[in-house]
């Protein structure tokens, strides 16, 4: 009984001690590497505290979730401060650490506890939600949704998902093989926290792959991925039926697009493709697909605005859509004219050009057509076709010469058509203030020509003068006025004309001398003027004779003796063939005989040798001479050679 009295008082006195010396030797600062409210991944958990002085061992042991004591009391003979790699069960869940310290005098502290949380399961899967439609430039920045991971959570909740955006399908988005860093997490919101804004994707398809990622950063074993379609590219648009010139009928348009990647099919809920014409800024007109068409009426000059949005949303109207500025449509210059140009002749005739016709033509929106256009005449009342003259056409009008000379006397009417660039045409027979556009023929002063050769036959080497009058009307003079004078050279000559211009004196009188040379045929001739009609005088000769030389080699002619040699010229151009002269002989008194013809060579030189046989001939004085007869391409008159003097003997 003593003894157990003396216990119970021992007892007694160490309870009523003990609480002094727990307080003196509790763990300080008792924390858990990587934060004691941080689920962790790994079993071995590492506890770090500080002690009071005077601590002798350190005791400690873990509870299990349901306070169930997983490992034992354990102690450490010195007075730690850290236990490293302390290992909890393979089963995830939150486990207590209990530390308390003992002093040297065998006194235990009250125990201090911290949590170990543990979970090394992995989320379910989270695949992102699908997008079922092409992706355009105007839709970002665009948010995508992350589908929730599969299944339970794990313990340690979702602490946000990990992503990335890149070619492959699949691919994970963190470094380690199951587990994603605080900083590989890019969603850090929970379970909800599932919607990713993107700025910008390239062009082309990529893939969104994403994990969820638990609160001990263990991630989805199996990556979920979608592919995201990006179509930055406007559709290509080509509008038909716009010719590239005027146009004079109604146009219709049509404009077809297309597009490389999207396309112009409606794709899932993307929007929803069009064909848009738009003309001269109006609203524009559209149709679902990848064409429009419109008609096209209003004369004029317009602006056709062709573009598409394909299935992407791409569209290139110039409009601003999400803050981006869509680039400016395809725009093609459509021109219509449905108008013909004004025409009418001028209101009356220039007096100092009657003959020149002019109709004044205007075009407002394509111009006058340059390259086509007549002005045309016609007898009145004859019922024939027109006849056009030729006509040349302006940005002003039309004009044409009517050579009224080579028309009969009467009353003649005009027609005269134009067009513009477009085709369109317009005739009209009307001066401008509404008279029909008709002359009376002739126009022009009737002038007359009245001229003469002074010496119709002259000898070789000599000339003459043509004399004349100019008339105009009935016979009053006309001065002042040039006259040509041609002169037409017979055949051979070795030159076709001259001509030789002079002036009419106050009387209408004019001359011309007419040089040395060969024959010839002479008119006056008065072109005609913008005033005055033309005039020609009849055809005037001018006949001139040939010289023709003759010479003997001797005056004495011996019957039997040696022959006596004739030899000559024949003045002027030979033709090529050579000149023909007959050699001539008479006694006085007689006609001339020929008894010889000879040629002369190119430069008209001849010769012959006369032997005197016949014994008659003794005592007689003869005359002889060379005659130069007409001749093809010979241009004088036939001619003689003076007589030469033979005594026969």
């Amino acid at each position: 009984m003593r003894r157990c009295a003396a216990a119970l008082v021992s007892l007694l006195a160490a309870l009523a001690l003990a609480p002094v010396a727990k307080a003196a030797l509790q763990p300080l600062e008792l924390s858990v590497e990587g934060g004691e409210q941080s689920w962790h991944a790994d079993r071995l958990f590492t506890v770090n505290w500080s002690n009071p002085p005077g601590v002798a061992a350190v005791h400690y042991r873990l509870l299990g979730p349901a306070g169930q004591v997983e490992i034992d009391e354990t102690t450490l003979n010195w007075p730690a401060t850290k236990i490293q790699q302390l290992a909890v069960p393979p089963t995830p869940g939150i486990y207590t650490a209990e530390i308390w310290l003992e002093d040297a005098q065998g006194a235990n502290s009250a125990p201090v506890s911290t949590e170990l949380r543990f979970d090394d399961r992995a989320p379910g899967r989270a695949d992102p939600a699908p997008v079922g439609h092409w992706i355009g430039r105007t839709a970002f920045p665009i948010v995508l949704r992350l589908g929730r991971p599969t299944g339970s959570e794990p313990l340690a909740g979702i602490r946000g998902y990990a992503v990335s955006i890149d070619s492959t399908p699949g691919a994970a988005p963190c470094a380690a093989p199951s587990r994603c860093s605080e900083a590989e997490t890019d969603l850090l919101g929970g379970v909800a926290a599932d919607r990713l804004s993107v700025g910008a994707l390239p062009e082309g398809i990529s893939h969104l792959n994403a994990v969820a990622v638990s609160g001990s950063g263990v991630r989805s074993a199996i990556a979920g991925s979608t592919p995201l379609r990006v179509d930055k590219t406007d559709p290509q648009t080509q509008l038909t039926g716009a010719p590239p010139d005027w146009s004079r009928e109604p146009l219709t348009l049509t404009a077809t697009a297309t597009d490389a990647d999207a396309g112009m099919t409606a794709d899932g809920d993307g929007p929803a493709p069009y064909t848009a014409i738009r003309i001269d800024g109006g609203a524009p007109v559209r149709a679902a697909g990848p064409t429009v068409s419109t008609t096209l009426i209003a004369s004029g000059i317009h602006s056709v605005a062709h573009y598409a949005r394909d299935a992407a949303g791409n569209v290139a109207d110039g409009g601003l859509v999400n803050d981006w500025l869509n680039h400016a449509p395809e725009v093609t210059e459509v021109k219509i004219d449905r108008e013909p140009p004004s025409l009418t002749f001028a209101g009356a005739q220039n007096p100092g050009d009657p003959e020149l016709i002019e109709a004044h033509a205007a075009d407002r929106l394509s111009g006058l057509d340059r390259s086509r256009g007549s002005i045309a005449v016609r007898r009145v009342g004859s019922g024939e076709r027109f006849q056009e003259l030729p006509t040349q056409v302006s940005g002003q009008g039309l004009r044409a010469r009517w050579d009224s000379a080579s028309y009969p006397s009467g009353e003649y009417e005009f027609r005269a058509v134009a067009y513009d660039v477009a085709g369109n045409a317009t005739t009209t027979a009307s001066r401008r203030n509404g008279a029909p556009m008709r002359l009376r023929n002739p126009l022009k002063p009737a002038t007359r020509l009245i001229a003469q050769v002074g010496k119709p036959l002259v000898s070789f080497g000599r000339g003459t003068s043509l004399n004349g009058r100019l008339l105009v009307g009935r016979r009053a003079p006309l001065a002042d006025t040039p006259v040509q004078v041609i002169e037409r050279f017979a055949p051979g000559s070795g030159r076709e004309q001259r001509l030789t211009t002079v002036r009419s004196a106050a009387d209408g009188a004019f001359s011309a001398r007419l040089g040395p040379g060969p024959s010839r045929q002479v008119v006056a001739v008065l072109a005609p003027t913008k005033t005055l009609s033309g005039a020609t005088s009849r055809a005037l000769g001018m006949a001139v004779r040939s010289r023709v030389r003759l010479r003997a080699s001797s005056p004495i002619a011996r019957v039997g003796g040696r022959p006596l040699i004739f030899s000559g010229r024949v003045g002027g151009v030979a033709p090529a063939e050579g000149k023909v002269v007959e050699l001539q002989f008479r006694l006085p008194g007689l006609a001339w005989s020929e008894f010889r013809t000879v040629r002369s060579d190119s430069r008209g030189r001849f010769r012959y040798a006369y032997r005197f046989a016949d014994d008659d001939s003794r005592g007689a004085r003869f005359q002889f001479r060379a005659y130069a007869p007409a001749q093809a391409g010979w241009p004088f008159e036939p001619a003689g050679s003076p007589p030469v003097q033979i005594r026969g003997v």
